[in-house]
């Protein structure tokens, strides 16, 4: 059996999964990390993560996004 972490145990989400979880949509989510400097972003190959814990503090900094 195939042991599964919870969407809101996980440190690094993906896009699909950080829309879920956030209620924001998967191509805003690309939009704010498509840039280098962001600090919410973690590129494994091709994949694109969020840094949950990151991404809390940016939006609690953030008036709209």
């Amino acid at each position: 059996m195939k042991n599964e972490v919870r969407i809101c145990e996980k440190e690094l989400l993906k896009v699909c999964e950080a829309a879920m979880l956030f209620n924001i949509g998967q191509n805003k989510l690309r939009e704010l990390t498509s840039s280098e400097e962001c600090p919410f972003v973690l590129f494994l190959g091709n994949r694109r993560l969020i840094k949950k814990a990151q991404f809390l503090k940016y939006l609690e900094n953030e008036y709209s996004i």
